[in-house]
């Protein structure tokens, strides 16, 4: 019998983790990766933090390849540019076309860019380690930065370049910082602390323009810069799979065992893992999410292996129903900000549940009275406490908080 196939279409960490995930659930035959990149895969996280401020080193960044995965066949720097879901067949940049038994979804996003009337050369974005290394050069001391979005990315550049001297500028068209994750009462605390090091916000504003070095805001405000920085969130690289019956509106659409729902139902010889797919998450009340957290690759990619082998050989899958807890941190200034669960989904009720915010604190974000998320400030011994709470809180009845 000839060897089966399985494509991987990505090869950052989501590529890894399915390949590692793949061969620990039992699969021995052929794995193919597929990444646009010129490099293995390698974490992401440092390129707005220590990357940003001391260089990126890809041998350093790269992630150590477990033994198990060692005779994956890994074509980097190549890009899929289509698939036929029912020929089972990608296709690269090149015309070569590449068959398949089973595929995984592993292609990531990329930044979302403005529709501004201004080259994207004068606009950096960070998103690969070229990205943050061409970032880097510009950050030099009494370099004048605008930040054009206030989440996670955003306020980590901003964190970053404000202790490499330079004059930051922020804005963003929410009335806080972090507001669309977080809500506004660790936003504030967040603005906070960033005023405390010289940065400088301008919420509730938009671009109008891009005027040579001259950022213009919608009220008018011209805001000088020598660099500027787009952090206004992603796009799930999914442009090679459209024409193949998928809801493709944000991400890939899947069902709770990550196969992607069809014109006839799951594929079940496909699934997607990481921040490309969207699928119905238990802590949101089993709404379809695409989620882009550093550890979600690893969340999904054992829950899909299982799924994608029984899905190709015919038989049950194996295991606990799919049941992630969302998770994710975010280093500013010295302190960590960690998060479980859907926050954002408790935006309208959100607790100090221990400490103070101005020092150390836990945040506890509820939904009809039951909790649906945790952010701590700090707090890492309370980390696992707080994360179990959360867990018990999806399995037992609505826990109200103080």
């Amino acid at each position: 019998m000839p060897s089966r196939t399985i494509v991987i279409v990505g090869a950052g960490l989501s590529g890894l983790r399915a390949a590692e995930q793949l061969r620990a659930a039992g699969w021995s035959e052929r794995i193919i990766a597929i990444g646009s990149e010129p490099h293995p895969p390698y974490n992401r996280p440092p390129l707005t933090k220590a990357a940003l401020k001391d260089g990126a080193d890809p041998t350093t960044l790269a992630f150590r390849q477990k033994p198990s995965i060692a005779d994956v066949e890994w074509r980097l720097g190549t890009t899929v540019t289509a698939a036929d879901l029912s020929a089972r067949t990608v296709t690269l940049a090149d015309d070569t076309v590449i068959p398949y038994d089973g595929l995984v979804v592993a292609s990531g996003v990329s930044a979302r860019r403005l529709p501004l009337d201004a080259p994207l050369s004068s606009r950096h974005t960070v998103r690969t380690i070229e990205d943050s290394t061409a970032l880097r050069e510009k950050l030099v001391d009494g370099a004048r930065l605008v930040v054009i979005g206030a989440g996670f990315i955003g306020c980590e550049i901003a964190g970053t370049a404000a202790t490499l001297g330079c004059q930051v500028s922020v804005l963003d068209p929410l009335a806080t910082p972090l507001f669309g994750p977080a809500g506004p009462l660790l936003g504030a605390e967040v603005q906070r602390r960033h005023e405390d090091h010289g940065v400088r916000f301008h919420l509730g504003r938009t671009v109008a323009a891009l005027d040579g070095t001259t950022v213009v805001l919608d009220d008018g405000t011209r805001l000088d810069a020598d660099v500027v920085v787009e952090a206004v969130g992603s796009v799930a690289n999914t442009s090679w799979l459209t024409g193949q019956g998928l809801d493709l509106a944000d991400g890939v659409l899947c069902d709770a065992d990550l196969h992607p729902i069809g014109r006839d139902g799951p594929l079940l010889d496909v699934v997607a893992v990481g921040d490309v797919a969207r699928f119905p998450v238990p802590l949101a009340r089993d709404l379809p999410l695409r989620i882009e957290h550093w550890t979600w690759p690893t969340d999904t990619a054992a829950h899909a292996a299982r799924s994608l082998i029984a899905g190709i050989t015919g038989t049950p899958a194996a295991g606990p129903a799919f049941a992630p807890v969302p998770t994710f941190w975010s280093d500013q200034y010295g302190t960590r900000i960690q998060a479980f669960g859907v926050p954002h989904h408790g935006r309208d009720d959100v607790r100090v549940l221990e400490g103070e915010l101005s020092s150390e604190a836990v945040l506890g974000y509820y939904r009809d009275d039951s909790l649906v998320g945790v952010v701590l400030i700090g707090m890492a011994k309370q980390m696992v406490t707080y994360r179990q709470a959360l867990i018990d809180a999806t399995t037992t009845e609505p826990v109200a908080g103080r």
